[in-house]
């Protein structure tokens, strides 16, 4: 085996792992009936020239099971912040107060809890083309090593693909536990 030579297996992993990571934030705002600050993370309001996510503009609150309530700070957003809910595709109305902002979770159809299962599988699917680019990119760092024999490529590549082989499971199994949660009633 040659000794110059390490794919740097950490950092394959470490990217894998972050596409894993990426994954369960994506989950995290798929809302499945109950009420989730997170459920926002993706909304961005064009606020003061740029694009600002809802946290960076108010207090986000849970009060109970079934209601989120954003208190807006500056009450010139509250119009904008409304709008970027509306036309997010959470398919919530948000209820204006003042400067408070309620949004009410209605209870999940079984037609949108399979549209929201389907979305959760193109997110896994995003997750593995992201572990196969990372397990690509070592496998063609292991094809233009120097000085390695076939063995050691050999070796090296299992190595890289039971790293794959690994995250795959993790997103398949995040996936699985995604669309149970969706579904259940």
């Amino acid at each position: 085996m040659s000794d110059d030579f390490d794919p740097d297996l950490d950092d394959i992993e470490k990217r894998m792992t972050g596409a894993l990571a990426s994954l369960r934030s994506e989950f995290a705002s798929l809302r499945t009936g109950r009420a989730s600050a997170s459920m926002l993370d993706p909304i961005t309001v064009d606020a003061y020239g740029q694009q600002t996510p809802i946290n960076q503009l108010g207090t986000i609150n849970v009060p109970e099971p079934r209601m989120v309530s954003i208190n807006i700070w500056d009450k010139a957003m509250v119009g904008k912040v409304e709008k970027a809910i509306r036309s997010s595709g959470l398919g919530i109305n948000p209820v204006v107060d003042g400067t408070i902002l309620r949004l009410p979770i209605p209870e999940l159809n079984e037609e949108r809890r399979r549209e929201l299962a389907k979305v959760a599988g193109q997110y896994a699917e995003h997750a593995r083309v992201a572990v196969r680019n990372v397990r690509r990119d070592g496998m063609d760092t292991v094809k233009r090593a120097d000085g390695l024999s076939e063995d050691d490529r050999k070796m090296w590549n299992d190595e890289i693909q039971a790293l794959t082989d690994s995250a795959i499971r993790k997103i398949d199994e995040a996936l699985e536990s995604k669309q149970q949660e969706i579904m259940q009633v």
